[in-house]
């Protein structure tokens, strides 16, 4: 049985909800993991290193870019952020599906390297509900929200390089939608004849 599992590529714009509909479909999903990324910035309440990130200083950033050790890495919102190949790499040859959490920028250098990962662009509905989900979070300025939505339609000029196009306006949907994609990419035939190669052979004698 095959024992390599799935990149997933997914990315959205600031407030599309894209965290919250990877906080509610991977822990649902025994098989399903999220990578945890490199970041610079500050620690937010609730946070903790190594669980949401791996909190690193700006030097000690820079010195892994350096050594080549991130599959992916960018700027955001005057923060670095980046992905640990190793890592990534372990977890897909023990047979789970990865998720990375990032932006257009990101999804570009991963796509490099793993030519079969499957990207899913997550969406708001319209620019106006995008704007009143940044609103009313009310822990930005209105300068910090004007410039996430400038960054925002930045992000969304790149849809057309996803393999999927996911548009939340209902969650719940939107979640289902999620789970389809998952479940359509693991009984592609060639996983599956790879996972279940052994039972295959014996069945075709």
């Amino acid at each position: 049985m095959s024992t390599s599992g799935i990149l997933f590529i997914v990315s959205a714009p600031s407030g599309a909800g894209k965290t919250s509909l990877l906080r509610e479909l991977v822990p649902e999903d025994e098989r399903l993991v999220m990578s945890v990324s490199h970041a610079t910035r500050a620690m937010r309440p609730g946070e903790a290193n190594g669980v949401h990130y791996h909190f690193v200083t700006v030097e000690h950033f820079e010195q892994l870019v350096g050594e080549g050790a991130f599959l992916e890495h960018a700027r955001v919102f005057d923060n670095y952020y980046g992905t640990a190949e190793a890592g990534v790499r372990n977890q897909l040859q023990q047979g789970l599906d990865v998720v990375l959490e990032i932006d257009w920028q990101g999804a570009r250098q991963v796509r490099e390297r793993f030519s079969d990962a499957v990207s899913v662009f997550i969406a708001p509905p319209s620019i106006d509900a995008l704007r009143a989900r940044l609103s009313a979070r009310g822990q930005d300025s209105v300068e910090i929200v004007e410039r996430r939505m400038r960054d925002a339609q930045t992000e969304l000029s790149h849809f057309a390089e996803y393999d999927y196009l996911v548009v939340n306006d209902d969650f719940a949907i939107a979640l289902d939608d999620l789970r389809a994609i998952v479940r359509a990419e693991r009984l592609r035939e060639p996983r599956q004849a790879r996972r279940f190669a052994g039972a295959l052979a014996e069945m075709l004698g």
